[in-house]
């Protein structure tokens, strides 16, 4: 009976032990942020974003009409106290994917570029460096299905970013593939750097010309922009890591820049099909790629995506990023909390 007792006894104190451990790894920021109650206006919500952990954020609602409304805290420049400015340039990383996307889509439609022909056939050089390469097709790379690594996922590349193309490239050559191709889906950013050389090779300039050509212009989006080499540097809006004290806006880690409402406005032509030229060719990026996307660089969050129930492109910018925390998921919670106020203004 006593040993009974005895472990009756244990077995409530390690319950207990659980339980307290279990609630010590609660992400408390989170569930602390979750029950706050919903505010009545977009801006209070965004007034919020210092409580979230970040030093400055853009946020823009985009109605229908392409009517812009946008809504801004914090710093556009923490050290100096210069506050958020609407109108700042902010690097958008992975989201230049819906640009290159759309750029292959415009290519294949008018026959400049195969989708079934492999990467051996437009970079012959890298025949025996990028293992299958003569088994990956164009529409492998856009779909993330080539196996190729991912140049990010290398060993402490955050740490020492590489600026061109070539340095990034040269991270995976001679490295085996993560899967064979199509046989597996995996992100990876150097499937776009390679269809950026294929697009430069094919055209004869830069790939990022022919964004501006045939997507930019016609669009006039005056505020988007190839690389930090091509903008005022005042105009970009500061970026912090967490722990990390210095200003990250100088880093040129090859991103393209744009302002909130430009993105806005590009995300609204890509869902209601007036960035393309026919029916076709929007039914051809369709089957290809997604309509929305973020993106996440050190000092740089961006979510853009079109809600369709609402006829809504929300795009959202914050300033100060910690990979190893729970600064994402945070950035996720404000966005959707901005989400639900714009349904209930609805």
């Amino acid at each position: 009976m006593k040993n009974k007792r005895n472990k009756l006894i244990i077995i409530r104190v390690l319950l207990f032990l659980g339980t307290a451990i279990s609630l010590f790894f609660v992400p408390w920021p989170i569930v602390f942020a979750w029950l706050n109650p919903l505010p009545d206006t977009i801006q209070e919500q965004v007034d919020k974003a210092s409580d979230y952990g970040f030093d400055g954020i853009i946020v823009c609602v985009n109605e229908k009409g392409n009517q812009s409304q946008i809504y801004t805290s914090g710093y556009k420049n923490k050290e100096n106290k210069i506050p958020t400015d609407p109108n700042s340039l902010f690097k958008i990383a992975s989201v230049s994917k819906l640009y290159q996307a759309v750029a292959i889509s415009k290519l294949v439609s008018d026959g400049s570029l195969s989708l079934k022909k492999s990467l051996i056939d437009y970079l012959p050089e890298l025949k025996g460096r990028i293992e299958y390469a003569d088994e990956i097709t164009v529409r492998m790379l856009v779909q993330h299905r080539s196996g190729i690594p991912n140049y990010t996922d290398t060993y402490m590349y955050w740490a020492a970013p590489k600026e061109s193309a070539e340095e990034n490239l040269s991270l995976v050559l001679d490295r085996p593939a993560n899967f064979k191709p199509d046989q597996s889906y995996e992100y990876s950013n150097t499937n776009y750097l390679l269809l950026a050389k294929i697009m430069s090779r094919i055209l004869g300039y830069h790939s990022f010309k022919y964004i501006q050509k045939e997507i930019l212009n016609p669009l006039n989006l005056k505020d988007t922009y190839s690389s930090l080499e091509d903008v005022n540097i005042d105009e970009v809006m500061s970026g912090y890591y967490v722990g990390y004290e210095s200003d990250l806006k100088k880093d040129n880690i090859s991103s393209m820049l744009a302002t909130a409402e430009d993105l806005s406005k590009f995300i609204r032509a890509l869902n209601d099909g007036s960035v393309f030229r026919n029916k076709e060719e929007q039914e051809l990026y369709a089957s290809l790629y997604r309509f929305n996307h973020t993106g996440l660089i050190p000092g740089y969050q961006t979510i853009a995506k079109y809600h369709p129930d609402i006829d809504a492109v929300i795009i959202q910018f914050t300033n100060t990023v910690n990979f190893e925390g729970y600064n994402w998921n945070l950035s996720e919670l404000m966005y959707n909390r901005v989400l639900k106020i714009v349904r209930k203004n609805k």
